[in-house]
């Protein structure tokens, strides 16, 4: 069943606030980036301003995402994903999941470098899950810090002051899930039953 273009466009508002808080900016940073006012972006996201071309073109670049994925424009039938990645603090997050708001899946990259990056600690709203494909990772998070390694997960409320990079200067892989605050990611597994002896002891 088709839908209605007014359908379409009541989900932009909602896309544009998980974007926004997906990349940690307040509506203070999208306006002084974006030339457009405070008031007209909180409208827009709020609904009660309607989404036009000119406003939803620089938001599209800033977010690095196709403008039919901003709109919720219906597919055209290529089944092929393409994928954009995001760079930030020296990183490459690679998205892997498409819907906005709810929990967000990515691939971290943190590329190589001789000079290893100053750490800079980051706090906004939400909760972070990952696991570790290939490098080490150094986490800051609060006062700790920890190297983690292939195979290790890690999962932190990221209203803490948090900062990841390589441990040794080398590439670093990583899946990430991050979610809203309040949720997080559980791993559930079958309990292991020891296996019984003939007497069922």
């Amino acid at each position: 069943m088709e839908r209605e273009p007014e359908d379409v466009l009541d989900g932009v508002g909602a896309r544009l606030r998980a974007l926004r808080r997906e990349r940690g900016m307040t509506l203070a940073d999208l306006a002084e980036v974006t030339a457009v006012s405070e008031s007209t972006l909180s409208r827009l996201e709020s609904g009660q301003r309607r989404p036009a071309l000119d406003l939803l073109l620089p938001l599209a670049r800033l977010y690095d995402v196709p403008l039919d994925d901003l709109v919720g424009a219906p597919r055209t039938g290529d089944p092929r994903i393409h994928l954009k990645p995001i760079r930030r603090f020296g990183m490459v997050f690679v998205p892997l999941s498409r819907r906005p708001g709810g929990m967000q899946a990515f691939k971290m990259i943190i590329p190589a470098s001789p000079n290893p990056r100053e750490p800079t600690p980051q706090t906004h709203e939400g909760f972070e899950w990952l696991y570790i494909l290939d490098g080490k990772l150094r986490l800051l998070l609060g006062e700790r810090e920890l190297t983690l390694t292939p195979g290790e997960v890690a999962e932190f409320d990221t209203t803490l002051p948090h900062w990841l990079g390589s441990a040794d200067g080398g590439t670093v892989e990583a899946l990430i899930l991050f979610g809203p605050q309040g949720t997080r990611a559980h791993l559930r597994v079958t309990p292991h039953r020891p296996p019984q002896d003939r007497d069922g002891r």
